[in-house]
């Protein structure tokens, strides 16, 4: 039931993936034409003849807007050989580790500064010495792509990839490129996915927003991944928020939470679907919350809850910030005053007002800890408690033993009637709930509500 951030090496699905187009570079204007090639009466057959005849995905379009350069390095000097959508795969994570081996850096499997370092400076090195392709993209091979599983794997899809660029503006490079997951069960047709690569300057690409609408399958959903932090004054973000179903983006990543999630409600307002991965991870937390208050006689307790307290992992305070607002929402609590503190512990306390005046105190701490694992920011324990020695509303609810006992011993005029332990964090890695992101689109009410209410208490600090 503990959560120790072995979550981080679970083994990932394999399936065979068989390449129907290696990544081939072509013009702009040919990106149809091509991909119509491709699938034009196309079957294949392995040696016994088995294998089926393939067909092409009819399931949604991702554009992924990936904002750095790690995985076109990784291609270009030949630690990585699947399409370049942008997605941290296992494969990404294997290449990354094989690069940090080399070097003698520690092996994390993420790109860290001093790995991008490293990739940096070799493929400068490359560079200087003639070896090759001017964007690491056409040093792509057809070999065994992981990236995208999750998302290839249940639901075969259009994916473009948009990929900003440093140096002079020459263009827009496209690629495009197709495959097959090849699952083990039985089916009559191979459902494969279909890339667009695109890349070049973000001035460059930003020219080119209006063809990018033409290449999203009409007819069916339509999702924009933002990789990077949403900017509402970003003229190509803008472009494909206007066009797309749904935006997605992942606040466990953002540099300054604050005045992001802030960015997020602006989006909001404007009319913009937003779904962030980030609130998806709050999912078995918040359903162990309102489990805890089922029963009628704690049920009535709940106004008598006054006391909050959430530990997170140090760094990000986004999950803790968005719970509070989910649970600030669902029970009509006004923010009235916010403050900080850094140290150790960084510690926020915020403090509302409750219908019939109650005063109602919240404090959330970021705990250091050893293993931050692949999400920064992941709750580790929350409890509600009361200063009415008389409620019955004490709860706690952690996610590893440590969690439980630090709350258990933490204040309050009473102990805490209940403590609940939420399962493995299996799926929290932003390609699983990716996967789990598409099968719905349009605006999610109870995500606004809950982020409007987190905007409310960053405004006061204003």
């Amino acid at each position: 039931m503990t959560n120790d951030k072995s979550k981080t090496t679970m083994p990932t699905q394999t399936s065979t993936i068989f390449s129907l187009q290696a990544p081939k570079d072509i013009s702009l204007n040919e990106i149809d034409a091509e991909l119509n090639q491709i699938w034009q009466s196309y079957g294949i057959t392995g040696e016994d003849g088995g294998l089926p005849s393939a067909t092409r995905a009819t399931t949604f379009t991702l554009v992924v807007y990936e904002p750095e350069e790690t995985q076109y390095l990784l291609a270009a000097l030949g630690f990585y050989n699947g399409p370049i959508d942008g997605i941290l795969g296992p494969q990404m994570v294997a290449a990354l580790r094989e690069v940090q081996k080399k070097h003698n850096l520690p092996e994390t499997g993420t790109a860290t500064p001093e790995t991008l370092t490293v990739l940096r400076e070799e493929f400068a090195k490359g560079q200087r010495g003639g070896s090759g392709s001017e964007y690491p993209a056409a040093g792509l091979s057809s070999g065994s792509p992981r990236i995208a599983d999750e998302i290839a794997l249940r639901n075969p899809c259009r994916i473009i990839a948009l990929f900003p660029i440093a140096g002079e503006d020459e263009g827009v490079k496209a690629q495009v490129s197709a495959y097959c997951p090849i699952q083990k069960q039985s089916s009559s047709t191979l459902i494969c996915c279909e890339y667009i690569t695109l890349s070049g300057t973000a001035a460059a690409l930003e020219r080119i927003g209006g063809m990018i609408p033409a290449l999203l399958i009409g007819g069916l959903p339509k999702f924009l991944w933002w990789k990077a932090t949403p900017d509402p004054n970003n003229g190509l973000f803008k472009r494909l928020a206007a066009v797309c179903n749904n935006v997605i983006v992942d606040s466990c990543n953002f540099n300054n939470p604050e005045s992001d999630l802030l960015h997020l409600q602006e989006l909001v307002e404007t009319g913009v679907p937003l779904a962030d991965l980030n609130w998806r991870r709050l999912a078995s937390w918040q359903e162990l919350t309102a489990e805890a208050y089922d029963s009628p006689n704690r049920r009535a307790a709940l106004k008598e809850i006054d006391r909050v307290t959430i530990d997170y992992e140090k760094g990000n305070p986004g999950q803790a910030l968005l719970f509070l607002g989910w649970l600030a929402s669902r029970l009509q609590w006004q923010p009235v005053s916010y403050e900080k503190e850094s140290g150790d512990y960084d510690i926020t306390r915020i403090r509302f007002i409750a219908q019939e005046q109650r005063q109602v105190e919240a404090e959330l701490a970021g705990v250091p800890v050893a293993n931050v694992g692949d999400i920064i920011g992941d709750l580790i324990a929350l409890r509600l408690s009361s200063t009415n020695p008389q409620a019955d509303c004490g709860t706690v609810i952690c996610s590893e033993t440590g969690g439980c006992m630090r709350m258990e011993t933490h204040g309050g005029a009473q102990s805490a009637g209940l403590f609940q332990q939420v399962t493995s964090l299996s799926e929290q890695k932003a390609e699983a709930l990716l996967s789990q992101q598409v099968q719905r689109w349009g605006r999610e009410s109870l995500f606004e509500e809950s982020l409007g209410v987190t905007a409310n208490i960053f405004k006061l600090a204003h």
